[in-house]
């Protein structure tokens, strides 16, 4: 999950006392937050809170670490406050969509993701979350176009290729889910994942022998089904 806000909180500028002071506690709590004292850091943001209720900033932080203790509904309620303070929060937005789907509440994640989409939309993550959440509803034509889109917009977006490539394979592409493992392949050549997932493509496709050698890539790196896939496809 992105860390959000602390350039610019950090170089804020506010003229009285009583603000200043929350500023501090907000940047001693992200300072707890970036060494993983979350709950430290959850104390300093409430103070924060206390002294400056009405920015949307602090609160979309304490909502970071609250997701980073798994306390996925009160990081959302946090987010929520955020985004009441201020509806164009692109942030906020981005990130209850992921406590959302930790929720499982996908459609609610998605429609966070949307609407986030329609603040920022060049942020190539909002729509590899996005197309996340949509292979989890097995809507994987959706996933692709999304992941399709992150793609165009970082085009050496490691992630979009390797999810791409899933949905393509759960959608019975294989030849084309091939050639997004081989892009994730290219970027990570020990990523695991991205040979164990090529072989099997092309398994399915009768490309046995080709296949085979993926997976024996994916078992020296590590992969903990390869040498099963072998067993079972390969001798």
């Amino acid at each position: 999950m992105r860390k959000i806000y602390i350039l610019l909180i950090t170089v804020l500028s506010i003229s009285n006392a009583c603000s200043q002071t929350a500023v501090e506690y907000n940047n001693r709590g992200i300072d707890k937050d970036n060494s993983q004292d979350y709950m430290g850091a959850i104390v300093d943001y409430t103070k924060a809170i206390e002294l400056d209720p009405n920015d949307h900033e602090i609160y979309t932080n304490r909502g970071v670490s609250k997701y980073n203790l798994q306390d996925y509904r009160g990081a959302i309620a946090d987010y929520t406050k955020a985004i009441e303070l201020n509806p164009k929060s692109s942030d906020a937005y981005f990130n209850r969509g992921i406590a959302k789907a930790d929720l499982q509440d996908y459609r609610g994640a998605i429609a966070d993701y949307t609407k986030g989409i329609e603040l920022d939309p060049y942020d190539h993550k909002m729509y590899t979350n996005r197309g996340n959440v949509k292979q989890s509803l097995q809507d994987y034509r959706g996933a692709i176009a999304d992941y399709t889109k992150a793609i165009e917009l970082a085009p050496e977006s490691f992630n979009a290729y390797y999810n791409r490539g899933l949905s393509k394979g759960m959608s019975k592409q294989y030849r084309s889910s091939i050639s997004d493992f081989t892009k994730v392949i290219e970027i990570n050549p020990n990523y695991s994942d991205g040979h164990y997932n090529r072989g099997l493509s092309k398994i399915y496709l009768d490309q046995i022998n080709s296949g085979c050698l993926d997976l024996s890539k994916a078992g020296e790196l590590g992969h903990p089904r390869a040498y099963d896939m072998i067993r079972k496809y390969c001798n």
